[in-house]
């Protein structure tokens, strides 16, 4: 497989991004976004059911339309932010999406107040049931919504507000260039190159690899730069959430995502009482690397003399065989990605760090991004978005209305998927030292997936209250970083000086606030759904793939109940963390 190969193939949604056939998509939307607004505005409450039902039909279709330039834009940012015309066309369409956003949103807000006796008529027509929990979602944030003039207003401001800090964000982390000494020799890396290192099996090279990678946001310009986007995003939202009435700075995402406040406190406080499980590993992870105490940045060091290496080709297919052994047909949708090029494999500069999916609508393909390394992390990586990738083609059953899951479900099959690709290693490899680290890097996942989200959402749910009462100094937000951190730690990892600016470039916090507690949730309902799998064999695949197939179409609740689980049922959570230990004994008896 030639390079080229291994970057996508964004043809497949536009020729180029100055073609004809983007600029007469995008110069459309104004006119189109304008005479449904002229058609509709003011009018809803006084139309009969079968009228609002045309209504929701043709504003359905137009986010469908206008989805594919968005994230073609988007895609071709992450795959080179310096590129002047992909950067062009990224503010192009921001500042686009901001001026329909400020047209079209009278829709939501006449939906969400449609008289009760109007609402009953709707749901009731045959032809709105695909509907009625997109339409039911909007009318949840009811109390907290303003009057359609101060909804544009706040609309046109976020361009030039949380818009702007999260475009900066991007753009200085995409742009940082890392320089240091390795197996001799000065050498320039990118930051997920550099992250790949603390994989290394030498103490010294993880050690100088988080600390170059953590002290270059930590310079002076760079530091300014993360500190106030921190500062603004928080102030920015906290300011929002007083005009519109909420009782805390998580309230609208647990609304979002049907769930309540104290179910999700349940959730991250069970996860809290878990950590000694945490701690118990990584005093056994010490033993293993024969040091006294771990340092954080020893946390994913390899176990084994000799860390086995993946070519790409390899751990390609690798991932289409625990999928496809599972399920021939997901195999299949696996393997499209890969032939058809809608996945962008290597690191290299001005390419956005970390993996990604995106599903785009129901009508188009979704397209992965990867960061890979060639090491056994970056294989449970490609397992991972895959399994986003899968779902995303799945849901295409939905409406574009109901097509994206619901967050504390979106990552069910990403991580479904983790664990079919580690079972599969393991039930195929015989050499102990190497099911000892796969067994490692399975618990290092959950943790990471579970134990580690939690604590960067108790971080991320303090910086906001802090902000509430004054601008943080970078040193207060690092204190609240490592203190957050050594509730999971304890006295069992040392956390290198460099690590109190391990929030600086963490993305969930500027993209998708308060996003991280919903790994919490899919990792525990995935080791639930893995355990029913177990049980249960063929009988269970019907109801998982209608789980994946529904997308947002139902509650995380009565979603999770196609797959035969009660997420409300209790002691739910507490499943899943001893599901984590019965590993951790697991690996103690390779020992």
């Amino acid at each position: 497989m030639t390079t080229i190969d291994l970057s996508w193939n964004t043809a497949l949604l536009y020729p180029a991004p100055d073609s004809p056939e983007l600029e007469a998509d995008l110069s459309s939307f104004e006119q189109l976004a304008n005479d449904f607004r002229a058609t509709y505005f003011e009018k809803l409450a006084s139309l009969d059911a079968p009228a609002i039902l045309q209504a929701i039909q043709e504003y359905e279709a137009m986010q469908t339309r206008m989805a594919k330039p968005f994230c073609y834009a988007h895609l071709l940012f992450a795959a080179d932010s310096a590129n002047e015309l992909h950067r062009a066309l990224s503010q192009r369409c921001s500042e686009l999406g901001s001026r329909l956003s400020q047209t079209l949103l009278f829709f939501d807000l006449e939906l969400m107040h449609l008289p009760d006796e109007h609402f009953s008529q709707l749901c009731t027509l045959p032809g709105a049931a695909v509907y009625v929990h997109f339409l039911e979602g909007i009318r949840k944030f009811k109390p907290y919504t303003l009057q359609e003039n101060e909804e544009r207003l706040l609309t046109r401001k976020d361009l030039t507000g949380s818009r702007a800090f999260t475009k900066l964000f991007d753009e200085l982390s995409a742009s940082l260039k890392y320089q240091m000494e390795f197996e001799g020799e000065l050498k320039q890396f990118t930051g997920e190159e550099l992250l790949s290192l603390l994989h290394h099996p030498s103490p010294e090279v993880r050690f100088n690899a988080q600390t170059c990678f953590l002290e270059k946001h930590a310079e002076s310009g760079n530091a300014l730069v993360f500190g106030t986007v921190f500062n603004t995003m928080a102030l920015d939202h906290g300011q929002e959430m007083e005009l519109r009435g909420y009782g805390s700075p998580i309230q609208p995402t647990n609304i979002g995502n049907e769930l309540s406040d104290e179910a999700v406190e349940h959730l991250m406080q069970t996860t809290e009482a878990n950590y000694g499980l945490a701690q118990d590993y990584f005093r056994l992870k010490a033993k293993l690397l024969g040091v006294e105490k771990l340092r954080n940045c020893d946390v994913y060091a390899p176990v084994a003399e000799v860390q086995k290496k993946y070519g790409f080709d390899e751990a390609r297919d690798l991932t289409v065989t625990a999928y496809r052994e599972f399920d021939p047909q997901f195999g299949a949708i696996v393997q499209a990605f890969f032939d058809e090029r809608r996945v962008d494999v290597l690191p290299r500069p001005g390419k956005s760090g970390g993996a990604f999916a995106m599903g785009i609508s129901p009508v188009d393909p979704p397209f992965l991004l990867l960061n890979f390394t060639n090491n056994l992390r970056d294989i449970a990586t490609i397992a991972h978005e895959t399994g986003h990738g899968l779902h995303f083609v799945l849901s295409q059953k939905q409406n574009s209305l109901n097509y994206h899951a619901p967050l504390p479900l979106a990552e069910t099959a990403s991580v479904f998927g983790e664990m079919l690709l580690t079972r599969m290693l393991l039930d195929k490899e015989r050499d102990t030292e190497v099911r000892k680290s796969l067994l490692c890097a399975k618990i290092e996942d959950i943790i990471a997936t579970t134990f580690r989200q939690t604590v960067l959402t108790r971080f991320e749910l303090r910086l906001h209250t802090e902000r509430q009462n004054g601008l943080l100094s970078n040193d207060r937000i690092s204190q609240i970083w490592l203190e957050e951190n050594g509730k999971l730690f304890g006295d069992a990892v040392e956390m290198i000086p460099a690590y109190s600016w391990g929030w600086s470039y963490i993305s969930h916090f500027i993209h998708s606030r308060f996003y991280c507690y919903s790994y919490t949730f899919a990792e525990l309902l995935v080791l639930a759904l893995y355990q029913q799998y177990c049980e249960t064999g063929d009988a269970f695949k019907p109801g998982y793939r209608a789980l994946l197939e529904s997308g947002g179409a139902l509650s995380p609740a009565n979603t999770a109940q196609l797959a035969g689980i009660d997420i409300e049922s209790s002691g739910f959570w507490q499943k899943g963390y001893n599901f984590l230990g019965g590993l951790i004994e697991e690996l103690k008896a390779t020992i």
